[in-house]
C-alpha cells in the first residue's frame, strides 16, 4: 500500500549536503558549488511561515533553503517534489477537518505562474488566493499569476 502523503511528510529524514556535485547537474551552479536536498518537513515548516497576504516563489524556497545551510543552492528537483507533499499533506488534513492548514497556495511556480501539479490544481490554487485578496491575472494563453507577485514575497531568509 502506497504512503499517505501525511506519512511521507512525517517519515523522520535529514537534509543532505552534496559536494562536489555529480557532473549531471554541476551545471546548476557555479563551479565548486554545493547542493542540499531538502526534506519535506523542513519545505512544510518554510510554507507555514509565509504569512496570509504574502506569497513565495520556488525559488524564494530554494534560496531560504541553502542560505539555512550554507550551500551554494538547494536541490530544485526535490524541493518541487517535496512541495507537491506538502500541498497533499496539506489537503489531507483538511479532509479529516483540520484548520490550520500549510498554505501550499501562497507558493507559486519560478516564474510567478499558478501550479497545476498542486491540489486542485489552477482553479483551486486561484481560489484561495483569491479568498486572501489576491488579484489573480492570465499570464499568457493557459496560466495565471497574482498581479504583482514580485512585491509580495514573502522574506524567508533566503
Amino acid at each position: 500500500m502506497a504512503m499517505s502523503a501525511i506519512e511521507k511528510l512525517r517519515k523522520p529524514q535529514e537534509a543532505k549536503i552534496v559536494q562536489p556535485l555529480p557532473p549531471r547537474v554541476a551545471h546548476w551552479a557555479p563551479p565548486g558549488g554545493s547542493m542540499v536536498i531538502s526534506t519535506p518537513a523542513e519545505i512544510d515548516d518554510l510554507v507555514r511561515r509565509i504569512p496570509k497576504g504574502k506569497l513565495a516563489t520556488v525559488n524564494t524556497l530554494r534560496d531560504a533553503i541553502a542560505s539555512a545551510h550554507g550551500t551554494t543552492i538547494a536541490c530544485p528537483v526535490t524541493t518541487g517534489i517535496f512541495l507537491n507533499i506538502v500541498a497533499k499533506a496539506s489537503a489531507e488534513h483538511e479532509a479529516m477537518g483540520a484548520k490550520r492548514l500549510t498554505p501550499w497556495w501562497r507558493v507559486l511556480k519560478s516564474d510567478g505562474t499558478l501550479n497545476p501539479k498542486m491540489p486542485g490544481g489552477v482553479a483551486e490554487q486561484k481560489k484561495r488566493l483569491q479568498a486572501e485578496g489576491h488579484k489573480v491575472v492570465a499570464k499568457g494563453k493557459a496560466s495565471f499569476t497574482v498581479a504583482g507577485f514580485e512585491t509580495k514575497l514573502a522574506d524567508l531568509g533566503g
